[in-house]
């Protein structure tokens, strides 16, 4: 006669744990990347405003702007909070109403607070005040701007026929 061999519940966990063990890890290393690359967008997008708030044409800066909801999640309670940030500071940069004085320090604060909850939702300690005064902007990029600006509405002026090229005859050439 030969023994009777019947698996018990031990023997089952034991083959299930094999079977599965790999496939589970598998899915959780998935899942912890795909949470890690998510932040890493979000941090790129803060990061980029926040290196560029004091630059707040330039390029990388709307771009970065653009992405957020995107990246932000609203139905994360936290992350709510941040594309309603958004949605208010892009509303006021529509917003062709306004006093352009009214509307400078409104744009400030409301980009201050759209950084100020992205800070939150990233865990950086940034309080309001820090975030508002804490970048460097040289008065000569400033004056390089304004510069660029000028230049190009009198290049289009001339172009659009608007605004003459003046000329003036400084040496003219003696005939010897």
């Amino acid at each position: 006669m030969t023994p009777e061999k019947t698996m018990t519940i031990a023997d089952w966990l034991m083959i299930s744990a094999v079977l599965l063990g790999p496939i589970i890890a598998v899915q959780l290393t998935r899942y912890l990347d795909n949470k890690k690359e998510e932040r890493e967008r979000k941090l790129q997008v803060f990061k980029t405003l926040m290196a560029t708030r004091a630059y707040t044409v330039s390029w990388d800066h709307v771009v970065a702007l653009n992405r957020i909801d995107l990246e932000f999640d609203k139905d994360n309670k936290k992350e709510k909070a941040v594309i309603e940030a958004w949605k208010a500071y892009l509303d006021l940069l529509g917003d062709k109403t306004m006093p352009p004085e009214q509307w400078a320090v409104k744009r400030v604060d409301l980009l201050v607070e759209l950084l100020h909850k992205m800070a939150q939702v990233l865990d950086y300690d940034f309080d309001k005040t820090h975030i508002k005064n804490s970048s460097y902007s040289p008065v000569a990029h400033g004056n390089i701007e304004d510069e660029q600006k000028a230049l190009r509405a009198g290049l289009i002026q001339v172009l659009e026929g608007k605004r003459p090229i003046q000329m003036a005859v400084v040496n003219w050439p003696q005939n010897q």
